[in-house]
């Protein structure tokens, strides 16, 4: 299909720039991984005129994953890729290099994932690493862009995505620092509930059988034995059993 007309590159520019700009909000949002990432998708397929659908493949073991997608439709093409174990998406993941292709030229390549894509209607597939800028350059994955055209996608367009992942990446990076901070915080609370109510227990063990604090805990410790219970499970029973003959 030659001869067909790209639009202006500084209207593909102004698109890209637009999308970026849009990024700025997921900055500022203190949300979820997952969250974020699919905010990155839907915020990407604003970046080239000829994107109809975008996905964001993960890194993860012991197979990769979508974790997030535009059109259900394209999850599955991803998911194609991931079983059969070869595909754009998961070329530039690995090679860490953008992989820009028509649908047609990837038959004897990829013929799991041209033969989905034609049932889809997809001319054209522009796939880019998407890492995470910290010390160790951490690959996440990569951004998967699909469009109806064959001939949708061009160098130029491949360098507009690799300047929306730049951004992108320290989006994501903002949303796994603010995640982790979160996970932290709730493991010190659940830890801080644990602890108060292991010593209720052992206070409560305390007054009924007139043993030391010592012995109190060697009976928490020997009931969590017997019955395989985590303790911070056995001091919460005693104390609903506690509770439930006060009423």
């Amino acid at each position: 299909m030659t001869g067909v007309q790209r639009p202006d590159p500084l209207v593909r520019l102004d698109s890209t720039s637009e999308a970026i700009s849009d990024l700025r909000d997921i900055f500022a949002a203190e949300e979820p991984l997952d969250q974020v990432l699919v905010r990155v998708a839907a915020t990407a397929a604003k970046a080239i005129p000829d994107a109809d659908a975008v996905s964001i493949t993960v890194r993860t073991e012991p197979a990769p994953r979508v974790a997030a997608f535009t059109d259900d439709r394209i999850a599955d093409l991803d998911r194609v890729q991931y079983e059969a174990g070869r595909g754009p998406c998961l070329e530039a993941m690995h090679s860490q290099d953008a992989v820009r292709v028509e649908i047609p030229s990837t038959a004897q390549r990829w013929p799991e994932f041209a033969d989905a894509a034609r049932q889809l209607g997809i001319g054209a597939c522009l796939s880019v690493p998407l890492l995470v800028p910290d010390d160790s350059q951490e690959l996440v994955g990569s951004l998967n862009v699909y469009s109806c055209t064959a001939t949708a996608f061009d160098p130029f367009d491949e360098g507009l995505m690799r300047l929306y992942t730049v951004a992108a990446g320290q989006a994501i990076t903002n949303a796994r620092r603010w995640q982790q901070s979160r996970d932290t915080i709730a493991q010190l609370e659940r830890a801080l509930t644990s602890r108060a109510e292991i010593d209720q227990a052992k206070g409560a063990l305390m007054a009924v059988h007139g043993c030391t604090a010592d012995e109190a805990f060697e009976r928490l410790v020997a009931q969590s034995q017997r019955s395989n219970t985590r303790l911070h499970d056995i001091a919460h029973q005693l104390l609903e059993s506690l509770a439930s003959m006060r009423r």
